[in-house]
């Protein structure tokens, strides 16, 4: 028997998993909102479209209350607005991190604390965050873009705890490499030139991740995750959507000697 449709807000919707997860979301018969920064040129989408930017509180507050006047209710939100700076760790301000985790971290906060009031009066509801298998295994050269996964990571899984006496479920996508526009809109630091010392291994590392993300053009897994959880009546915390190798070294990666670890890491992404 077919579900009943959902009333469904997913941020970072212009394109990449975003977009997807909305168009297969709306194919399925529910009612979808994806969340843009500003209009984009080009044919309409499949599906409602509402203005938001993640990194502002009146924008979020503003956009959950649209959706909430539009549809009477929210019944899962999709958490999958974010970015990433690459570039050494040395060679990123306090002002890049900053808005690396505004976006990845806070912005997952912001839309958070915006729908849980209405989610809890309903007691139930769904709430994925796009996590990463970067925040279980470090990158180099995207040291802050994992950083803000690790914390992802650990914040869904308090609220997890503490929404269940509510009935809402916290679950987390962790995708591996996937050909998205994260790879074109990856933003190098501004210390990222030529002088700096980091300038050939870095340049070297994030090509071979450009290399990895544009090899996989499938993004039928994620989505596919995306509807597995709202099916399911208690969701899992992780599901991971990546390679076999990728999935496996996630796997014994608290197994293997941090010596071993680095090396895997490092030859990876052409490192010496």
């Amino acid at each position: 028997m077919k579900a009943d449709p959902l009333v469904v807000l997913v941020t970072g919707a212009s394109s990449g998993f975003g977009k997807a997860i909305c168009g297969a979301l709306a194919a399925d018969g529910h009612r979808v909102f994806g969340t843009i920064r500003a209009p984009r040129p080009g044919p309409p989408p499949t599906f409602a479209t509402i203005e938001l930017d993640v990194t502002r509180d009146d924008s979020v507050a503003t956009g959950v209350a649209n959706v909430m006047q539009a549809a009477g209710r929210i019944d899962a939100v999709v958490n999958n607005a974010g970015m990433g700076i690459a570039g050494a760790i040395e060679d990123t301000t306090v002002e890049e991190a900053r808005l690396q985790f505004e976006t990845n971290f806070f912005g997952t906060h912001r839309v958070c604390r915006a729908v849980l009031p209405q989610l809890r009066a309903q007691r139930s509801g769904h709430i994925i965050n796009m996590s990463s298998l970067a925040g279980h295994v470090p990158l180099p050269f995207q040291g802050f873009y994992s950083a803000t996964k690790f914390a992802i990571e650990a914040y869904s899984e308090s609220l997890r705890m503490e929404l269940r006496p509510f009935g809402i479920s916290v679950s987390m996508i962790e995708p591996g490499d996937f050909a998205t526009g994260f790879t074109a809109n990856r933003r190098m630091t501004v210390a990222s030139t030529a002088s700096s010392p980091y300038h050939a291994i870095c340049a070297t590392a994030i090509a071979r991740m450009a290399r990895d993300e544009q090899a996989n053009d499938q993004l039928s897994p994620v989505v596919d995750a995306v509807r597995t959880i709202l099916a399911a009546r208690r969701p899992a915390l992780h599901y991971p959507r990546a390679t076999l190798v990728q999935r496996g070294f996630v796997a014994a990666r608290p197994f293997l000697p941090q010596a071993l670890a680095e090396f895997l890491i490092r030859d990876t992404y052409g490192l010496k």
